[in-house]
């Protein structure tokens, strides 16, 4: 299973915003989450995501808030779930609980660790930040043309709704790295899903 623990980069200085990400992750119908997202400690907030393809989409979105730094724990859950993510234990809280704490001292805030067999998350991880080294690159202009494809929008709607031009939507989408972006997600998503199919029962008890 995939557990995200997120915690606030400079808290202590900066307004809280675990109750408007945790408002805004809850309400989410594009994301599907196994157990609500709910805030573990002041400053930081846990979630079990329902697949690969969920998770990467709340690690991308964190990331791009600046306002976060995101650990990303892949391995056994206990079952069956209890009613709270505050109350779920098992080796993805493990991983999620080192990736996050390694996340704090990384460039781009995002750590990924696996359990067991770390090394499988290692490639993960790695072509994760190239996205967001990608993403952090990305000017307001992109971002723009950015949401308002991912709203549905044509390119073509998405300039007029600009005001300009096809030829300059396309060219500012080359900018953004749009198109790389959009070929990636699907086969990272799927990376994800497939480094968490493993035995769910606690590894104390394998055989």
């Amino acid at each position: 299973m995939i557990v995200i623990t997120a915690d606030q980069i400079d808290s202590r200085s900066t307004a809280d915003a675990a109750a408007d990400a945790l408002a805004s992750l809850n309400t989410d119908s594009a994301v599907r989450l196994l157990l609500p997202a709910d805030r573990t400690a002041g400053d930081e907030i846990q979630m079990l995501a329902a697949s690969g393809s969920d998770a990467l989409s709340i690690i991308l979105d964190l990331i791009r808030s600046r306002r976060w730094s995101v650990g990303c724990g892949i391995g056994a859950v206990r079952e069956p779930l209890p009613a709270s993510v505050r109350e779920s234990s098992g080796d993805a809280f493990v991983a999620a609980r080192g990736a996050v704490d390694r996340a704090k001292k990384r460039p781009t805030r995002f750590a990924l660790e696996r359990l067991p067999s770390p090394s499988e998350g290692e490639g993960i991880e790695a072509l994760i930040d190239l996205l967001l080294v990608i993403r952090d690159r990305r000017s307001e202009e992109g971002w723009e043309l950015h949401d308002l494809l991912r709203s549905g929008l044509t390119q073509a709607a998405a300039a007029a709704r600009l005001g300009i031009t096809p030829q300059a939507a396309s060219k500012r989408a080359r900018a953004a790295e749009l198109r790389a972006e959009e070929a990636a997600i699907a086969p990272l998503a799927r990376l994800i899903d497939v480094a968490g199919r493993i035995d769910n029962r606690p590894r104390e008890v394998q055989s």
